[in-house]
């Protein structure tokens, strides 16, 4: 394997020797805030900022160690869906500024870290884009993150090996440290195939090894944990855990996830004892559940 060069982690600002605590969900919380079923969240960064904005806030009130902009679908074939590809640096830079301003006001140190997701070409329409191609698909969108002052680039819900190498190389050429997450299904596989340890192998060979990898979504707290704890991982790099609350369930209009705060303040105590390091919500996972999470955090968290 060749020999990559190392970098200074962002994570050295908090506490390094400490599990670190992500924040939660950005679209499900803004969908409950008013966004219409179907729009993308990053519409608000221009029609909605003072919503994006109370959130990171929020996420920071419940304790949260790194919140992630409001940006996972801000990479231009995404951003062509709704005729924005052309503002993609901008939307990013909005993002990123959002956040860091929200960060500013708190009163320790929060990182911010850029959200990276898919382009979905692979899984979703059958286009195979080129890894070439995608780094610079993805850089675009980095290049703008930077411009807004994030931390590190946080790729998260990849599903396929091109897509994920490719933006961990954007990154890397960007000259940012990234973390790096995928979403698995009950079957331990992401919609394009991929294992939990062939995607830990994506990052192997690279100049700049991730600060973490690990999993984010998947189908509940257990998928989670089990795929990230499936990844080897070389030393030094970090296991992240990010799960969504539970798969959704119908109650009335409304996508209710099972999960309340004290089934994730549980999930983060295994998280710990299973040796991840970053911990986190997704989809349906409310500043409450961070807050719990805290507190396991705050009784479990530092590494002896």
């Amino acid at each position: 394997m060749a020999a990559m060069t190392m970098i200074v982690s962002p994570f050295s600002r908090l506490d390094d020797d400490s599990v670190l605590l992500a924040d939660g969900a950005m679209g499900t919380n803004l969908l409950a805030a008013g966004l219409p079923a179907g729009v993308a969240p990053e519409r608000w960064l221009t029609e909605r900022p003072e919503a994006i904005a109370a959130l990171h806030h929020a996420f920071v009130a419940a304790g949260s160690d790194v919140v992630l902009t409001c940006s996972f679908g801000a990479n231009a074939p995404r951003l062509a869906l709704w005729g924005a590809a052309m503002r993609t640096r901008e939307l990013n830079r909005l993002a990123a500024d959002l956040a860091r301003r929200a960060v500013e006001r708190a009163s320790r140190p929060v990182l911010v870290a850029g959200s990276v997701g898919p382009t979905w070409r692979d899984a979703v329409s059958g286009y195979a884009s080129a890894e070439d191609e995608a780094v610079g698909v993805f850089a675009e969108q980095i290049a703008g993150l930077k411009a807004g002052g994030i931390d590190f680039v946080w790729l998260e819900t990849m599903v396929s090996a091109a897509e994920a190498r490719a933006a961990a190389r954007a990154a890397i050429s960007v000259g940012l440290p990234y973390v790096a997450t995928a979403s698995f299904g009950a079957g331990g596989t992401t919609p394009a195939g991929l294992s939990a340890p062939q995607f830990a192998a994506v990052f192997e060979g690279l100049e700049v090894a991730p600060l973490a990898i690990g999993t984010n979504c998947c189908e509940g707290p257990d998928t989670t944990l089990a795929c990230a704890a499936a990844m080897e991982r070389l030393p030094g790099v970090r296991l992240a855990v990010k799960p969504n609350c539970g798969l959704p369930r119908s109650v009335g209009e409304d996508a209710v996830h099972p999960e309340g705060p004290g089934s994730m303040a549980r999930f983060a105590k295994a998280a710990i004892e299973r040796g991840a390091t970053i911990l986190g919500g997704c989809c349906g996972a409310e500043p409450a559940h961070v807050a719990a999470m805290r507190q396991v955090i705050d009784r479990h968290g530092r590494r002896s």
